[in-house]
């Protein structure tokens, strides 16, 4: 497979991976104490957290042929 296809297939999965954790992190929000410092915990470990499960894509969109 060829560089070009890895990365447009790459890209696909990687806008679908984010929306779904968007909307995975607005359903959970819900269970989140209305504190401001909860809020912020929980705001910032799922903002820094999404590209975690993205490496392994992200090594193979551009491993080389």
């Amino acid at each position: 497979m060829g560089a070009r296809t890895r990365k447009a297939i790459g890209s696909v999965i990687v806008v679908a991976f984010v929306t779904a954790w968007i909307w995975a992190m607005a359903s959970l929000s819900m269970f989140v104490p209305r504190h401001w410092a909860a809020e912020m915990v929980f705001y910032a470990v799922a903002g820094l957290f999404w590209g975690v499960p993205l490496l392994p894509l992200i090594r193979w969109m551009q491993a080389k042929d």
